[in-house]
């Protein structure tokens, strides 16, 4: 991953905000389904769905300092 400037636009950052925001719904409603589902197999792979989308999250906030 390339090095974040130290000043972010205003533009970069409502997209950065965006991105977080459709990972984080991602990540809860895949968990949520996952909890739905009767098949087993389904609800593993929903849960790692939700994983993997928490995992861009945590990713986003550290790009931008927060997670220090």
């Amino acid at each position: 991953m390339k090095k974040v400037p130290d000043i972010i636009s205003t533009k970069d950052l409502s997209y950065i905000e965006d991105m977080f925001n459709w990972h984080f719904i991602l990540c809860k409603k895949a968990l949520a389904y996952s909890e739905l589902v009767l098949d087993e197999t389904i609800s593993e792979m929903l849960e790692e769905v939700s994983k993997k989308h928490e995992k861009i999250c945590q990713k986003l906030i550290k790009m931008l300092g927060a997670g220090e």
